[in-house]
C-alpha cells in the first residue's frame, strides 16, 4: 500500500534533518580525513591544543638549544682567556724550571673551578712537564684550548754608532730591540658537566612552568568542548528520539549562538512533526479505507476475470472440439470419397486403348489421389493439435508421454518424463488444460532454449490434494528482472491462475530454466 504524498514528503524532511544532524557531512577529496570519524569534542579539543602543543614544543626546544648555546659561548670564552693567562704567567716558571711554583697554581686552578677538567704545560719537546687534573665529578668532552708560552728578549745597546757610549738624550726615542720564541704550550681541557647541570635546573624549572600552562590550556579546551558536546549530544538524544516516532519531546534552550539556535530549532521542529503526525494519521486511516475497498473491489473483478478467462478456455476447447469432430467426420470422409473416385478413374483409364490423352488421365488421377492422402494427413494432424485424440483415449498421463515422445523423436533434444499418481481422477477441464501447460512449455524449449536436454514431471498429490507440474531444460535460460516475459508464460499463467493454481518460473543466463505449477484438485470438476 502506497503512502499518501503528504506522509512521504514529511518522511523525507524528516530524513534530511536526521541525516544532516546525525551523520558526519561528506569531505571534498582534498580535506583532511583522518578526524572523519572523530566527536565534536575531541575535534574542537584537537583544534585548540594544536596551536599551544606546537608553541609548547618551539618553546621547549629553543630553551634548552639557548641554555647549551650559552654553556658553549661561557665554557669557549672562558677557557681562552685562562689559557692566555696561564701562558702569560707561566714564563718565569717554565724558563727557569721551577715548576712547583707553577704546579700549585694550575692545581689551584682546577680545584677551584669545576669547569676545567685538565690542564697541562708542554715544553718545546711535546713533553708534559706540569699537569693537573680536576677532582670534581665531571666528565671531558675534548674540548680544549691552546696557549703558547713566549719568552722575550730585550736587546739593549750601550755605545752608539761611533763607538762611544751612548747617552740617553730626551730627544732619544728609539725603543729597545724586543725578540720573541715560543718555550711551551699551555692547553686547558673544560668540561661543561657542571654548567650544564645549572642550565638543566634552570631549563627543568622553564619546562615545568611551560608544562603548566599546557594543562592549563587543556583544561580550558576540555570546558570548551564540554559546553559544545553536552548540548549537542542532548539535541542528539531528542532527534533520535523523534526518528522512533515520539514527536512530543522538550528541549530547553540552554546556550547560545547557533547551538541555542539548534535547539530552538528542533524543539520547534518536534511541534510541527506532532501536529503533522496527526494529520497524516487522518489521512492515512481515510486513505486506507479507500484502499480496502479499492482492494476489495479489485479482488472481486479478478475473480470475475479468472472465471471469465475459465470459461473462454472451456469454450475453446468446446470449439476446437467441435471443429476437430467436422474435420474427422466431414472434410476426411470427403477426402476419402475423392481418393476413391480418381482410383476408379484410374482403373477405367487402364481399361481404355492406351494413348496420349489416357495417359495424361491416368497421372492426374494419381496425382489427385496423393493430393487427397496428403489432405487426409494433414487432417488427421490438424484434429490432433485441435484436439488430441490420445487425451481421451490415454487420459493426461499417456498424452503427456506420447507428446515427450514426439518432441523426442522429432528433435535433437534429449527429453525424459517421470510421473507419480493415479491420473484418472483428474478431471477433463483440468487435464486438457494441464495438457495445453506442458505443451506450450514444450514449445517454449524447442523455440527459444537452444537445450540438449529437458524433463518433464508430472505428480498427483494425495496430501495437499493438487496436480505440481515441473518442466526443466538446461539451455541458454534468461534473466527474469531484465527480460520481459514472452506470450508463452503469460499464457501459461493465464490458465494457471483461472484454476486457482500457482506457476513459479525460475531462470539464470546459462543455467536453464525450471517452470514449477500446481494445479489444485478441488477448484475444478473432477471425473
Amino acid at each position: 500500500m502506497k503512502r499518501p504524498a503528504a506522509l512521504r514528503d514529511a518522511s523525507l524532511r524528516a530524513a534530511k534533518l536526521r541525516s544532516a544532524t546525525l551523520r558526519p557531512a561528506k569531505l571534498r577529496p582534498g580535506a583532511l580525513q583522518f578526524w572523519r570519524g572523530w566527536s565534536i569534542g575531541l575535534r574542537m579539543a584537537f583544534i585548540t591544543m594544536l596551536p599551544v602543543t606546537l608553541l609548547f614544543t618551539s618553546f621547549v626546544w629553543y630553551s634548552w638549544y639557548a641554555h647549551r648555546a650559552q654553556v658553549d659561548e661561557e665554557l669557549a670564552e672562558r677557557g681562552r682567556i685562562l689559557a692566555r693567562a696561564l701562558a702569560e704567567t707561566s714564563e718565569y716558571n717554565v724558563i727557569s724550571g721551577n715548576l712547583s711554583d707553577l704546579r700549585l697554581t694550575i692545581n689551584g686552578l682546577v680545584q677551584s673551578d669545576s669547569s676545567v677538567y685538565r690542564i697541562d704545560v708542554v715544553d718545546m719537546n711535546g713533553q708534559n712537564t706540569v699537569f693537573a687534573l680536576s677532582e670534581h665529578p665531571i666528565e671531558a668532552e675534548g674540548r680544549s684550548f691552546e696557549a703558547p708560552i713566549r719568552k722575550q728578549v730585550v736587546w739593549i745597546n750601550l755605545f752608539s754608532d761611533n763607538g762611544t757610549p751612548h747617552v740617553s738624550a730626551s730627544s732619544d726615542t728609539r725603543p729597545p730591540t724586543l725578540t720573541t720564541e715560543v718555550v711551551g704550550l699551555v692547553r686547558v681541557t673544560m668540561s661543561p658537566t657542571n654548567m650544564l647541570a645549572k642550565q638543566l635546573h634552570r631549563f627543568r624549572v622553564e619546562l615545568a612552568m611551560a608544562a603548566l600552562a599546557l594543562a592549563a590550556s587543556g583544561a580550558l579546551a576540555y570546558i570548551l568542548a564540554r559546553s559544545l558536546t553536552v548540548p549537542l549530544r542532548e539535541a542528539i538524544s531528542v532527534l533520535r528520539r523523534i526518528r522512533g516516532g515520539n514527536y512530543r519531546v522538550q528541549l530547553p534552550v540552554t546556550t547560545g549562538g547557533e547551538v541555542g539556535e539548534l535547539q530552538a530549532s528542533i524543539g520547534e521542529m518536534s511541534v510541527a512533526l506532532d501536529q503533522s503526525k496527526q494529520d497524516l494519521e487522518n489521512k492515512v486511516a481515510e486513505r486506507t479505507r479507500d484502499l480496502l475497498a479499492s482492494r476489495n473491489e479489485a479482488l472481486r473483478a479478478d475473480a470475475d476475470k479468472r472465471k471469465l478467462i475459465q470459461k473462454v478456455n472451456s469454450i475453446i476447447e468446446e470449439e476446437r472440439k467441435s471443429i476437430a469432430v467436422e474435420i474427422h467426420d466431414e472434410l476426411n470422409a470427403s477426402l476419402i470419397a475423392v481418393r476413391l473416385e480418381s482410383q476408379t478413374i484410374q482403373q477405367l483409364a487402364a481399361k481404355v486403348t492406351p494413348g496420349d490423352e489416357i495417359d495424361q488421365i491416368r497421372a492426374k488421377a494419381q496425382a489427385i489421389t496423393k493430393l487427397a492422402l496428403d489432405l487426409y494427413a494433414n487432417g488427421r494432424r490438424l484434429v490432433r493439435r485441435l484436439r488430441p485424440e490420445v487425451l481421451d483415449m490415454l487420459g493426461l498421463h499417456g498424452a503427456v508421454e506420447e507428446m515427450v515422445s514426439h518432441y523426442r523423436s522429432s528433435s535433437g533434444v534429449h527429453f525424459e518424463f517421470e510421473s507419480q499418481g493415479d491420473f484418472s481422477k483428474i478431471g477433463n477441464e483440468l487435464a486438457i488444460s494441464a495438457y495445453r501447460i506442458v505443451q506450450e512449455a514444450l514449445s517454449n524449449i524447442m523455440k527459444h532454449s537452444q537445450a540438449g536436454f529437458a524433463r518433464v514431471s508430472l505428480a498427483l498429490s494425495d496430501e495437499d490434494g493438487a496436480l505440481h507440474i515441473e518442466v526443466q531444460d538446461d539451455g541458454e535460460g534468461f534473466d527474469p528482472a531484465v527480460a520481459s516475459e514472452g506470450i508463452g508464460i503469460i499464457g501459461m499463467r493465464e490458465r494457471v491462475f483461472a484454476l486457482g493454481g500457482s506457476i513459479h518460473v525460475q531462470s539464470r543466463p546459462g543455467e536453464g530454466t525450471l517452470v514449477a505449477i500446481t494445479l489444485p484438485l478441488s477448484d475444478v470438476a473432477t471425473a
